[in-house]
């Protein structure tokens, strides 16, 4: 893997701001959701924690992004300075609202599926106002498959033309809508969705100073994202002070899938960073859909119930998982875009293999303990 001649000590302060703003600020969102009784209570049999935990945990995770983000946009020329617009941090930034929103009033009022699912879409749709979106997918047999072919010019805004591109449009609304949904059915146990969020965003940030790919104005973004979400983890960690809440889950996973795109479409590296998660909710909502249940309702069928009811312990399954990620997200950066889909092929088989193996041990425990 070669990287860059960019000196990566100049990214030391950005992150080392990051992970402090991030403490302080859950540290307070923390004593404010004590305060206002927004809690989680152990009132399902899927939720496997013995006591009430203050949510609200995205609320700072987001203001610590903001901040920091915000700093190194108005105040200095590492993020401004090349292809990077102001309007994307906007997007951005406006889409996190959304979700921060929609998220601390879910928190407090259980809105039901359908009614999540609003500021989501809405905030996908801002991302795609703002002029991000995915207008070619590499393909693995040589070449780009065009997804910008289509598109009309509906106004201009500062000097700015705005259009639609049908095709990159509904891929890019369909692959955030997934990252978010797939952080939001993983954040099931403590540290999992911050853990796995922050090896994603830092596998970003070395391929973004990678020598052929040369993005340090991206690579600043993954590493305060990256910051914030260990920062994040310090409180978030088995046992943990504080949940992530509705709002934190769904920003984590959008934010990356967000980043994936204007790192020029490193959406291969984040199916490999986010795949063992994105495979178990593809199964979980199969299964779903063919008993005919709800795909949103949760349930205790995730690859992570499975490994505690195996005799995993609380700390193991997410320190699994984990290394799981991170050994699928580095590969990603040796790898071209056929070495990158036969990564995938082969996570799809382990993670395949995996399953029948928890089930088969899950029903081997059940029969022993029947008789």
């Amino acid at each position: 893997m070669a990287i860059s001649s960019i000196n990566l000590a100049d990214f030391l302060p950005p992150f080392l701001i990051a992970f402090i703003l991030s403490i302080l600020f859950t540290y307070l969102i923390r004593r404010l959701a004590l305060h206002y009784k927004i809690l989680d209570y152990p009132s399902l049999p899927r939720k496997i924690h013995k006591k009430s935990v203050p949510l609200l945990g995205g609320l700072g995770l987001f203001l610590a992004f903001t901040v920091v983000l915000g700093y190194y946009a108005l105040f200095t020329d590492r993020i401004l300075d090349s292809y990077i617009l102001g309007k994307y941090l906007l997007g951005i930034l406006g889409a996190g609202i959304i979700l921060i929103i929609g998220g601390i009033l879910d928190d407090k009022f259980s809105f039901r599926p359908s009614q999540q699912f609003i500021f989501p879409a809405l905030a996908a749709l801002v991302i795609i106002a703002s002029g991000i979106g995915i207008n070619y997918i590499t393909n693995p047999l040589g070449g780009l498959i065009r997804l910008d072919t289509v598109k009309w010019q509906i106004f201009t805004l500062g000097g700015l033309p705005y259009h639609i591109v049908l095709l990159a449009d509904l891929f890019t609304l369909a692959w955030l809508l997934g990252m978010v949904y797939t952080t939001k059915f993983l954040d099931g146990l403590d540290g999992l969705v911050s853990g796995i969020c922050c090896l994603g965003s830092l596998v970003l940030f070395f391929l973004s100073l990678r020598k052929e790919v040369m993005q340090p104005e991206t690579a600043l973004l993954c590493i305060i994202l990256a910051g914030v979400a260990l920062g994040f983890l310090i409180f978030n960690f088995h046992p943990a002070k504080i949940f992530l809440g509705e709002g934190g889950s769904t920003f984590l996973g959008f934010t990356l899938g967000t980043l994936a795109i204007i790192s020029g479409g490193k959406i291969a590296t984040a199916l490999l960073c986010m795949g063992i998660p994105i495979l178990d909710v593809i199964w979980v909502v199969s299964r779903r859909l063919i008993t005919k249940k709800s795909p949103f309702l949760g349930d205790k069928k995730h690859l992570h119930f499975r490994l505690l009811d195996i005799g995993f312990s609380h700390r193991q399954t997410v320190l699994f998982l984990w290394f799981m990620s991170a050994c699928f997200g580095i590969t990603a950066l040796f790898l071209k875009s056929r070495g990158k889909l036969i990564a995938l092929g082969v996570l799809a088989f382990i993670m395949m293999v995996l399953a029948l193996i928890l089930v088969w041990l899950y029903r081997r425990k059940y029969k022993s303990m029947v008789n």
